[in-house]
């Protein structure tokens, strides 16, 4: 099937924008209001188009079918100073009306036999085109910073061994994984006493 993929992805590419904006702005308000916000910064991307064709194959989706049977050509991710703001974030997303959660992942409180852990919301957001309302799907990941850095070390690495670890390094990613886990773990117990510090500094910068 013949496809042209500009085109094609356009509608996730303002999801993508659009969310990032109102995100930012959310984290925004807290800091106005001197609040602790849950969200430290968010990033996103739109999948790579060979990214996508190499999924479709490994996964067997039809390039047809994309739309509905690939949930991460959007992409948003949400880091969070702390993991009770994860589940913070979470509840604030899900009371949204510009968004439908249609599932999540809870990879925090069940990680991965790998040690990965973030939170996964599949969502639907609807997109105002020229003509038409599109309803597109993207899939938001909430994490801590700890459990980001770990995540992007194992991606990178992923695509050395493409999934394939040898046994040394996988144990030590699962190490890492755990070390990163215990670090939030030791935030969270001073987590009252960090967030006084950060108003401190907010009414400090005004």
């Amino acid at each position: 099937m013949n496809r042209d993929w500009e085109l094609f992805l356009l509608p996730y590419k303002q999801t993508v924008d659009e969310l990032k904006v109102k995100l930012r702005g959310l984290r925004d308000m807290y800091q106005l209001k001197k609040e602790h916000g849950p969200i430290e910064f968010v990033t996103g991307r739109v999948k790579p188009i060979n990214s996508i064709i190499l999924k479709s194959k490994t996964r067997d989706i039809s390039i047809d079918k994309l739309e509905v049977d690939m949930e991460d050509l959007a992409g948003v991710r949400i880091m969070c100073p702390f993991v009770e703001d994860i589940h913070e974030v979470v509840s604030i997303l899900k009371k949204r009306n510009d968004l439908t959660v249609i599932y999540e992942k809870d990879y925090v409180t069940n990680k991965k036999d790998s040690g990965y852990r973030s939170y996964h919301l599949i969502c639907e957001y609807p997109v105002q085109l020229i003509d038409q309302v599109k309803v597109v799907l993207v899939e938001i990941q909430i994490r801590t910073l700890a459990m980001n850095f770990w995540a992007s070390i194992e991606h990178s690495l992923n695509y050395k061994y493409q999934g394939e670890f040898p046994e040394e390094i996988n144990a030590r990613l699962q190490k890492a994984a755990e070390s990163a886990f215990q670090l939030d773990e030791e935030m969270s117990t001073i987590r009252e006493e960090i967030k006084e510090i950060q108003k401190s500094f907010r009414y400090r910068e005004k």
